[in-house]
C-alpha cells in the first residue's frame, strides 16, 4: 500500500520497534495510538455488555455474536497491552489486517447478522478515525471506500426483505458514506498538521537547548564577571569569575542565592535594585570589602533584559571586572608601547653612544692629570651603563625575532652557578652572602652558559630587590631527580606576590615598580625557552636557622640532562 509523505508517522501494533527512527520523536502520535487501542478494547467490553443485557432482557441472542464480542474484546487487549508502536518500513504492513481489517469485519458481521433493531454503523467510524489519524490519505480513503460498499452490501441486503423500502436504505448508506469520505480526509489533514507542528516544535526546542548551552558555555568560559539578578536581589546565576569576585577566601556559593545575606554585598545590591527602579543600564565602580581582607575593587555595567509579556519577569544582568585586572592590562598597553618606541631609540642611541666611547678612549691616552683620568674613567663607566640599557631594550626584539641557535654545549651545572654566584656576591653593592645547596655535581645540562648566567643575574637581582637582611634571606639550590631532570631554584624569604602581579610576571614591559623596565623575567623566559627550559614562579617554604620561612621562589626546569661521569667515560 502506498503512503504518503506526511504519513510516515504511522505505528505498528504487531511487532517492537524496528526502525532508524526512535519513537520518541513524536510522542503526539504515540499517544494516539495508545489512546484507539484503549478505545478499542473498550467497545470489544462494551458490545459484550450490550449482548449479555439483551440476553437479560428476555431477547434471543445469537450466540455466534457473543462469541465474536469476547474474541474481538481479547483481540483488542491483547494488541493494547502486548503490541509496541514501530515506525512502517514497508509499503504494505500486516498490522493493519489486525487492527483496521479487523475492526471492520467484526462491525460488519455485527450489522449482518444481529436479530435485534440495533445500529451497528456508527462503530464504522472508529477503523475510519484509526486509518485516518495513523496511516496514510490513500489507506483512509480507502477504508472508508470499504465501509461504505460493506453499508450499500447491507442497504441491498435489507431491501430484499423489505422491497417497498429500497431507496431510503440505499440513500441512507450512501450519506453515511458520503460523511465518512469527509471525516477520513479531513482528520487525516488535520492528524497530519499534527504531526508537522510537532515535529517543528520539536526542532525549535532541540535548536533552543543547542543555543542555551552555547550560552552558558561562553558565559562560564568568560574572564568577566557575569551575574543575573532578579528584581528580589536573588541571583538566578553566576558564572564562576562572578563568584570570584564576590567570595573572600573562594568563589560564592552556586546560584541561587541573595544579594543582602552578607554585607559586602549590599553595593551590588542596591546597584542592581537602582536598575529596576529606573528601568535603565546603570555603570559604577563598588567595591566587596569582606572583613578581614582586603578590598576587592570591581566595575560594574548593568543591562534589563527586554521584555513584551506581563507574564515574563524582567531581569537584571550584571556584568562585573576587576579594577585591578584592567589597570594591569593598561599599564602593560602603556608600557608596551612605550618599550616599542624604547628600541626605536635604542638603535639611534647606539651609533652615538659608540662614538663617545670611542672618543673617551683616544682621549684618556693623552691624559695625564690624575683628575682627568677620573673624568675620563666616569665617562667610559657611563656609557658602559648606557650601552647595557641599549642592549636590554634590544634584547627583546631579539627574543622576539626567535632566531634558530646551533646546539649549544653541555655545561656542569653545579660548577656553572656556583662561579656565577660567587662574582655576583662580588659584584653586588651589598655584599650580600647566597646560600647554596647544588645537588646536581654529576649532571651536565644543553644551556649556553651566557645566557645561563644572563638569567641567574636577573632572578638573583630580582631576589635580592625583595629578599630581607637576614644572611639566609637569599637561596640558590639545584637538583637532579633520579630520570636525570634537573632544576635550578632562586628563593628569597619576600612578601608573597599578588595574584594580579603574577599572572603577568613574564610579560614584556610589566612590572610592579615604576622604576623597573620589566624586561628581566621576559628575557629570562625567552632564553629558558630557547634551550627547550621551562621557568616558572612558586610561592615555597624553606628550613632556616630561625626555622620554616615561606618565599618567593623561580625556578628553572631544564630540557635534559646528561650524567657527567657517563660523558667523561664515552
Amino acid at each position: 500500500m502506498s503512503r504518503s509523505p506526511d504519513a510516515s508517522s504511522w505505528f505498528g501494533p504487531l511487532e517492537p520497534e524496528r526502525s532508524s527512527q526512535p519513537v520518541h520523536q513524536n510522542l503526539a502520535i504515540v499517544r494516539l495510538w495508545r489512546g484507539f487501542m484503549t478505545a478499542r478494547a473498550m467497545i470489544g467490553l462494551l458490545l459484550l455488555l450490550l449482548q449479555g443485557s439483551i440476553y437479560g432482557l428476555g431477547q434471543p441472542v445469537n450466540k455466534w455474536l457473543v462469541a465474536l464480542c469476547a474474541a474481538y474484546l481479547a483481540a483488542a487487549l491483547a494488541v493494547r497491552i502486548f503490541a509496541r508502536p514501530r515506525w512502517p518500513g514497508q509499503s504494505f504492513d500486516p498490522q493493519w489486517v489486525f487492527t483496521i481489517g479487523v475492526d471492520v469485519v467484526v462491525f460488519s458481521a455485527l450489522q449482518f447478522l444481529q436479530t435485534s433493531a440495533i445500529n451497528y454503523t456508527p462503530l464504522f467510524a472508529l477503523p475510519v478515525l484509526l486509518a485516518s489519524v495513523l496511516g496514510s490519505v490513500l489507506l483512509a480513503l480507502g477504508t472508508a471506500a470499504g465501509v461504505t460498499l460493506i453499508l450499500l452490501a447491507e442497504a441491498w441486503h435489507v431491501s430484499l426483505q423489505a422491497p417497498g423500502d429500497m431507496a431510503s436504505h440505499f440513500l441512507q448508506a450512501g450519506l453515511a458514506g458520503i460523511g465518512l469520505f469527509i471525516v477520513a480526509f479531513l482528520t487525516h489533514q488535520l492528524a497530519s498538521r499534527l504531526v508537522r507542528e510537532e515535529l517543528r516544535a520539536r526542532r525549535s526546542g532541540l535548536a533552543v537547548r543547542i543555543q542555551t548551552h552555547v550560552n552558558e558555555l561562553v558565559i562560564e568560559s568568560l574572564t568577566d564577571g557575569v551575574l543575573v539578578v532578579d528584581a528580589r536581589s536573588v541571583v538566578r546565576a553566576a558564572n564562576p569569575a562572578a563568584r570570584q569576585l564576590l567570595g573572600a577566601d573562594g568563589p560564592a556559593p552556586m546560584a541561587p542565592f541573595v544579594l543582602d545575606s552578607q554585607p559586602a554585598w549590599r553595593a551590588v545590591a542596591e546597584l542592581a535594585r537602582l536598575t529596576f527602579l529606573q528601568r535603565g543600564d546603570q555603570i559604577a565602580d563598588l567595591a566587596i570589602d569582606h572583613a578581614g581582607h582586603n578590598a576587592c575593587r570591581m566595575r560594574a555595567r548593568t543591562r534589563l533584559t527586554a521584555t513584551h509579556e506581563e507574564e515574563v519577569e524582567s531581569l537584571c544582568v550584571m556584568f562585573l571586572q576587576d579594577l585591578r585586572e584592567m589597570e594591569a592590562r593598561l599599564r602593560t598597553e602603556k608600557l608596551a608601547a612605550m618599550g616599542r618606541m624604547s628600541a626605536a631609540v635604542a638603535h639611534e642611541i647606539r651609533n652615538p653612544l659608540a662614538a663617545i666611547t670611542q672618543a673617551n678612549a683616544l682621549l684618556g691616552e693623552d691624559l695625564a692629570e690624575p683628575a682627568q683620568q677620573r673624568l675620563a674613567l666616569m665617562v667610559q663607566q657611563n656609557a658602559q651603563r648606557l650601552s647595557r640599557i641599549v642592549e636590554d631594550v634590544l634584547d627583546v626584539s631579539r627574543a622576539q625575532q626567535k632566531s634558530d641557535l646551533s646546539l649549544p654545549a653541555s655545561l656542569s651545572l653545579d660548577a656553572t652557578i656556583r662561579d656565577i654566584c660567587m662574582d655576583w656576591a662580588r659584584q653586588a653593592s651589598s655584599g650580600r652572602s647566597i646560600g647554596l645547596a647544588l645537588d646536581a655535581a654529576k649532571v651536565l645540562v644543553a644551556f649556553d652558559a651566557d645566557h645561563l648566567r644572563r638569567v641567574l643575574v636577573n632572578l638573583l637581582d630580582n631576589a635580592l630587590r625583595y629578599a630581607g637582611h637576614a644572611p639566609d634571606s637569599l637561596q640558590v639550590s639545584t637538583h637532579a631527580s633520579i630520570t636525570g631532570q634537573a632544576t635550578l631554584r632562586v628563593w628569597s624569604d619576600g612578601a608573597p606576590l599578588e595574584p594580579s602581579v603574577q599572572r603577568h610576571l613574564f610579560e614584556p614591559f610589566f612590572s610592579s615598580e615604576s622604576r623597573s623596565s620589566g624586561l628581566g623575567l621576559y628575557i629570562c623566559r625567552e632564553l629558558c625557552e630557547r634551550h627547550g627550559a621551562v621557568i616558572g614562579y612558586d610561592r615555597a617554604r624553606k628550613r632556616l636557622a630561625g626555622g620554616v620561612c615561606e618565599g618567593n621562589e623561580f625556578f628553572v626546569a631544564f630540557r635534559s640532562t646528561t650524567p657527567a661521569f657517563d660523558t667523561m667515560r664515552a
